[in-house]
């Protein structure tokens, strides 16, 4: 586990790797790398490193106080199984920027498992929140 690297250092990200993956994704597919770039410029961000290579990714939206939206999260298929996602969150739970938080929310449509032990739980109260998805966003007119 040593080979491997977490840092929330933003000028390491492999911008490329990250659209690489991000457009292949279910949750984003054919996303701009326009929207990328901007959208990592405005969020705190954590990628995992082996041999100098980016192979994972996770973003936390926040206004650093109250309220943090985990997303983008993903471990190349090739350095999976290696508990890289747990080491991500843990660095997310730990980052000086994230601490003291009220709400902390994330989607996932399969990893449920994992974020629950890092203390997610289903919302208790679903029929307060509400969602404006444009699932198709990216794709051209």
């Amino acid at each position: 586990m040593s080979a491997y690297e977490v840092t929330s250092e933003r000028s390491r990200l492999d911008l490329s790797a990250i659209h690489a993956f991000l457009t292949q994704s279910y949750w984003s597919p054919g996303i701009p790398r326009a929207v990328v770039e901007r959208a990592i410029a405005n969020s705190i961000c954590f990628g995992v490193f082996h041999a100098g290579q980016q192979v994972a990714f996770a973003r936390v939206v926040s206004d650093k106080a109250t309220f943090a939206y985990l997303a983008d999260v993903y471990v190349l298929e090739a350095h999976r199984g290696k508990g890289l996602a747990h080491r991500m969150m843990v660095a997310v739970k730990q980052h000086p920027e994230l601490q003291g938080l009220r709400r902390m929310l994330l989607a996932t449509r399969d990893a449920h498992g994992l974020y629950a032990k890092h203390g997610f739980k289903p919302l208790a109260t679903p029929d307060r929140m509400m969602e404006i998805h444009v699932p198709n966003a990216y794709r051209a007119a």
